[in-house]
């Protein structure tokens, strides 16, 4: 029964994730892979199987199943093994492919018995030595204790061995984070062969730019309606900082001419300028002024040399995300205007508002004023101007109104 009703979850999970895929590329042009599973990981590389517009559900979700689509991986392909490195210190690096994972090579080579060979070229790197995760799980004595031996020490987490067989065989108990409702950053990066010239760095900072300021625009931009005017658009959140962040190549070596491969980037960064917020102007006029009053000079602050820097990334980035005014907690107060303009839909549930009891109560109160026009105590003009009428005192002359004057003669028979 367990079993039926799994199935049938997937099914209707590859139904949804087919209608979003399908509404993503026909509203906003993007296309996208999917994979459906039981887990992060295994959705993960399923999605992985007809990149880079499909959709793949792993079925039936039996365990033979998922341990059959594990095995035939090399081990380097599998989340939390080989697609972060993580440092002694403990501190998650991204990966930026390609990228030969610590985890992965010790499991590479405990298999080989000898340090596992990967072949690397100016943009792409081959593991030669390929070791898949079925040889690694069905060596002898291969199991949790074993691979705390071999990927535990300090600063690694405690149960690393335990984590890592599970995701062998395809265990994988992660949660799935809720998307936030604004990016922390948004980045924008390219590799290229060899980059070294002036031009060619002001080529591709123009291109990236104007990459990050439309990605800006679908991101951080929201439509907000002026009632019968065209709606207008107006900001979600006012990133702080723009970062330019790039990778030379290691130095050639003279004897071998190979070049050492460097992982390590260089970054600077600056105050985002105000400028990239104004929506009247050009996206590529906004791009040219980035370009040339920022991304520039925190270029010459990285590469101070005229030329010869050989760069083989270069990623431009805004960052430290101030969400403008709005109604999430995070937000940086509240929008004064759109609380007025939503004034009336907000407060209509605890608004009472019955028009035919208003009305029935309208009419009773006139009939009743009618009926009651020749009672004795309804006051006519007349009396009205009598009890208006002010009488002057007999022993000190003072003027007041008649229904005062018992009270004034108290006052004086008191002695006043």
């Amino acid at each position: 029964m367990a079993h039926d009703s799994l199935q049938r979850r997937l099914m209707l999970g590859s139904h949804l994730a087919h209608y979003l895929h399908r509404q993503l590329e026909e509203q906003k042009g993007y296309t996208s892979t999917v994979g459906v599973s039981t887990s992060k990981m295994l959705s993960k590389l399923v999605g992985n199987i007809k990149k880079p517009n499909a959709q793949t559900t792993l079925f039936p979700p039996s365990r033979t199943n998922v341990t059959t689509f594990i095995d035939n991986h090399e081990i380097g392909k599998i989340p939390g093994i080989g697609f972060k490195m993580v440092k002694p210190s403990g501190v998650v690096i991204r990966k930026i492919r390609p990228l030969t994972p610590v985890k992965a090579q010790k499991l590479r080579g405990h298999y080989l018995k000898k340090p596992a060979k990967v072949q690397e070229d100016l943009v792409t790197f081959n593991v030669k030595d390929y070791v898949t995760v079925k040889q690694l799980r069905t060596m002898e004595q291969m199991g949790p204790e074993l691979l705390q031996k071999l990927l535990g020490g300090p600063g690694w987490p405690a149960d690393i061995g335990h984590k890592t067989w599970a995701l062998m065989n395809g265990v994988d108990d992660s949660e799935v984070g809720q998307a936030r409702d604004l990016p922390r950053q948004i980045s924008l990066e390219d590799s290229y062969t060899r980059l070294d010239t002036y031009e060619e760095i002001v080529k591709e900072l123009r291109s990236l730019s104007r990459s990050l300021i439309k990605r800006m625009h679908v991101d951080l931009l929201e439509d907000e309606s002026n009632g019968d005017e065209a709606p207008s658009r107006r900001w979600l959140a006012h990133p702080k900082t723009i970062r330019l962040s790039t990778r030379p190549r290691g130095a050639q070596d003279p004897v071998t001419g190979t070049r050492a491969r460097s992982f390590h980037r260089v970054s600077r960064s600056a105050p985002l300028p105000n400028f990239i917020f104004n929506l009247n102007d050009n996206v590529d006029a906004i791009a040219d002024r980035l370009v040339d009053e920022s991304l520039l000079p925190l270029f010459r602050k990285l590469h101070p040399d005229q030329s010869g820097w050989n760069l083989s990334l270069v990623n431009v980035a805004v960052t430290n995300m101030i969400e403008t005014a709005g109604d999430s907690k995070s937000a940086s107060g509240r929008d004064i205007g759109s609380m007025f303009k939503n004034q009336e839909d907000v407060l209509r549930e605890w608004k009472v508002e019955d028009r035919d009891a208003l009305l029935e109560h309208s009419q009773s109160e006139t009939n009743h004023m009618s009926s009651n026009t020749d009672h004795d105590d309804w006051l006519s003009d007349e009396d009205l101007d009598e009890d208006l009428t002010s009488t002057a005192c007999h022993l000190c002359g003072a003027q007041m109104p008649p229904f005062a004057m018992d009270a004034h003669q108290r006052f004086h028979e008191n002695g006043e």
